[in-house]
């Protein structure tokens, strides 16, 4: 009876069961739609750091391959010293005076004959005027004399006809003559004041001219020394207040190295010796130079010799007052291997996959370059194959460093 009526009124509960096999294939649709938007932002992230890692400009440091030109000689005698140019010039007013406008910043480059400054010149405007009035009244003057003069031969001539005539005494005579005479030694003091009244008039306009400063050479200004307002003198005068110089100008193309070698190895040192030159700045840029003078005294103090050393090619890295360190080479260079294309720093040289290869930097990009070297000199390497003189490599930047990777030197 119990079964009737289950199969007649009441519904089977066993049938509204969940089938277990069901409910796991709808959890694993769900978790598959979960993951597969996680995976597919995980790989867009990838795809975008790997984009801009590869954007990235690289900061790098460079040196440009050189012509091996130099022998192999072997160094004998080491010297450190400093970068001086043989042209410097504190360039100073001629006049005393109040500095109207500075016309020149630290850095700038300059012309010979470029006004760097303006000195007031309110003054020696007025005393130009004023030169300028006493020599147009002193001409004036001679035009007076010059009028009495003639009115006197005039009248010397005629009592000269009446004394002939025995009409005028010699009394009247000799005073016409001298009035002819007087007048004539006032025209030539007039004409001589007319002379020292146009020497003020130079002077004065001399005077004005000084308030301009203008550079003595063609360089750079390293030095700003005196501002708009502060007192300036050729000579040291005021106590503090006032500026014995305006600024400091260098000729960049003058440049050259001053060490001081111990007296005792001087006869290693001849001139035009081969030297070979390292900044303090640069330690891995070789610098070839050549010994220009030495001079001609020593220091008894210290027991030392002064050498003058000339750049080969001058280059805007190179600044005044830079520390260098001087290597001598021997006068026996051997002549240079000519399969060696270039020299380049030892530090540019890299490994990669077996291989030995330099970083060439070009038009903003990086390009890897494999080289077949030669043999190690001082600080640098020789390159028989992949790089030519005058190509920049890298030699200081990133670790990690690609084939056409964007690249800047740093500043």
């Amino acid at each position: 009876m119990a079964d009737d009526k289950r199969e007649g009124g009441l519904p089977d509960l066993a049938s509204l069961r969940i089938d277990p096999r069901a409910r796991t294939d709808a959890q694993r649709g769900k978790k598959r739609r979960r993951i597969l938007p996680a995976a597919l932002l995980i790989a867009l992230v990838v795809l975008l750091g790997a984009f801009f890692l590869s954007a990235r400009i690289a900061q790098v440091e460079v040196a440009s391959a050189k012509n091996p030109v130099m022998g192999k000689g072997d160094v004998v005698l080491n010297a450190s010293g400093y970068v001086t140019p043989r042209r410097r010039s504190t360039v100073a007013a001629k006049i005393t005076g109040r500095v109207q406008e500075m016309l020149v910043e630290e850095g700038m480059s300059v012309e010979e004959g470029q006004v760097i400054a303006l000195i007031d010149d309110a003054d020696a405007g007025r005393l130009l005027d004023a030169a300028g009035a006493e020599y147009d009244v002193a001409r004036a003057t001679i035009a007076e004399l010059q009028v009495n003069h003639a009115d006197a031969q005039r009248t010397l001539r005629r009592i000269e006809r009446l004394n002939s005539e025995k009409v005028s005494s010699q009394q009247e005579l000799d005073s016409a003559q001298a009035a002819v005479d007087a007048l004539k030694a006032r025209l030539a003091l007039a004409e001589e004041q007319v002379q020292s009244a146009r020497a003020r008039l130079e002077v004065a306009r001399q005077d004005v001219e000084n308030c301009t400063v203008r550079s003595p050479f063609s360089g750079i200004a390293v030095s700003k020394d005196a501002q708009v307002g502060e007192m300036v003198s050729p000579i040291s005068a005021g106590g503090g207040f006032t500026r014995t110089g305006i600024a400091t100008i260098v000729d960049m193309k003058s440049l050259e190295i001053e060490v001081d070698v111990n007296e005792a190895y001087i006869a290693k040192v001849s001139i035009g010796q081969a030297v070979s030159a390292t900044l303090d700045a640069y330690p891995g840029w070789q610098i070839p130079c050549t010994v220009r003078t030495i001079i001609p005294t020593a220091d008894r103090q210290k027991a030392t010799v002064k050498v003058r050393i000339a750049f080969a090619e001058l280059d805007p890295r190179i600044l005044p007052d830079m520390g260098v360190k001087v290597s001598f080479l021997s006068g026996e260079n051997s002549a240079p291997d000519s399969r060696v294309q270039s020299l380049i720093p030892r530090q540019s040289v890299r490994e990669m996959d077996g291989r030995q290869v330099v970083f060439q930097l070009g038009e903003g990009r990086l390009a890897m370059r494999a080289v077949k070297l030669g043999e190690k000199r001082a600080g640098e390497i020789e390159v028989l194959e992949g790089i030519a003189p005058g190509d920049r490599v890298v030699v200081d930047g990133p670790p990690r460093l690609r084939d056409g990777q964007r690249a800047q030197v740093k500043e």
